[in-house]
């Protein structure tokens, strides 16, 4: 039987997301205006919207429902 190895992350997936907005934002300023650079712009914010979203999930002011 084979053992699967894990792959632990270093960065939170906020801190992730985070810096692929941020590398994504850059590699759209390099493209020309067009239909390419706006795909990249969205999944910018793609990124951007997903971290927002796991640390507004974990925050400590959420509560369950009662």
């Amino acid at each position: 039987m084979t053992t699967r190895h894990r792959f632990k992350p270093v960065d939170t997936l906020e801190a992730r997301l985070a810096a692929e907005a941020e590398r994504l934002r850059q590699h759209a300023s390099t493209l020309p205006h067009g239909p390419a650079r706006d795909e990249v712009l969205r999944k910018a914010r793609q990124a951007e919207t997903g971290s927002q979203m796991s640390e507004w999930l974990r925050s400590p002011g959420l509560q369950p429902p009662s």
